[in-house]
């Protein structure tokens, strides 16, 4: 089998890697559609009957989740990588968006916005197209980190300007740097491994998303999690095993990728305890909101479309991932 994929262009490498990605979300689409046509059972209680119902929520959103994630990159992967740029630029657009309409601004905060939406993120992606490396993983924590500041001291209003500031810098990291880090992944030009890129994606996004469903799943059933006021499906036992099942699935697809099996693995497990832990920290960001979910008109206070939910962990994923793969290869 593996040299069979091996004797495979990279095109038809990646073409039959989406085969198997969708025909699982299929697969588990059926299951989830069975699994809710059975029949409840009047002798549970209320609570019970209520978790059940949340775990149910929790299941067909994470679904969800996977469906988007893997349209996206399909798209992204088919149109080459100047459109996945863009894509994901508008991405940052609609997550930071939802990331500031639960952070309370004043008018003295309006340039500051303009300048992060309009200027800031257009800034990033550009210097992701042109390939220049070194000035956009230092852009934003450096030069916009100083100017977002200033540009709200000017407007004389300092009721609460640290803490409107700080909310504004945060949205920014992980809204625009961090995802910006996707579609760079793309750019990297690796010795002897051409026209592969776009498998590092998939790497990133399929180990991430593995080692959180594997997490969510192992943690039912069991007791005192470790922030409970932060995620009740954070537990140490259940994150290793997480980490296990995303490390595993890394190794497995060594093949199509740049790593050894034991880097490969090594890689996964960065991008996993990166992004599992971002999505906890995402996670306490909500609950000091007062929300549970970043979207929906139902479960919170934005409107939007909760597409900050689907994508939180990646967002302080794919940082990590791009510069250990670039450390690994000295690119």
């Amino acid at each position: 089998m593996g040299s069979f994929v091996r004797s495979l262009t990279p095109g038809q490498q990646v073409s039959l890697l989406f085969v198997a990605v969708f025909g699982l979300l299929t697969l588990a689409t059926v299951v989830q559609v069975l699994l809710s046509l059975r029949e409840k059972h009047p002798d549970i209680d209320a609570d019970a009957a209520r978790v059940r119902a949340q775990r149910t929520l929790d299941n067909q959103a994470l679904l969800r989740t996977s469906w988007i994630m893997a349209i996206v990159f399909w798209v992204g992967w088919a149109a080459g990588p100047r459109v996945a740029i863009v894509l994901f630029g508008l991405v940052s657009f609609f997550v930071l968006r939802e990331f500031i309409s639960l952070s309370p601004t004043r008018r003295g905060d309006h340039r500051s916005l303009v300048l992060a939406f309009f200027v800031v993120l257009p800034v990033q992606y550009a210097l992701v197209w042109t390939g220049q490396v070194a000035l956009f993983t230092v852009f934003i924590p450096v030069y916009v980190f100083l100017a977002i500041p200033v540009v709200s001291a000017l407007r004389n209003d300092p009721h609460r300007f640290l803490e409107r500031n700080a909310k504004l810098q945060w949205g920014i990291m992980v809204c625009v740097y961090g995802l910006s880090h996707v579609p760079a992944l793309l750019l990297l030009e690796f010795p002897r491994w051409q026209g592969n890129t776009a498998f590092l994606v998939f790497f990133l996004v399929l180990v991430v998303q593995t080692c959180m469903l594997v997490q969510h799943l192992a943690a039912r059933g069991l007791r005192r999690p470790v922030a409970p006021a932060i995620s009740d499906s954070f537990h140490w036992r259940s994150w290793g095993m997480g980490l296990l099942a995303g490390g595993l699935l890394g190794a497995l697809l060594s093949g199509l990728t740049p790593f050894k099996p034991l880097p490969a693995l090594a890689m996964a497990l960065v991008a996993c305890v990166a992004g599992t832990l971002g999505h906890v920290v995402m996670k306490a960001i909500k609950r000091d909101r007062g929300v549970t979910h970043w979207g929906g008109a139902s479960k919170s206070v934005t409107g939007a479309a909760g597409l900050l939910d689907r994508v939180d962990a990646l967002c302080l994923a794919a940082p990590v991932f791009f510069h250990s793969v670039r450390w690994t290869f000295q690119l």
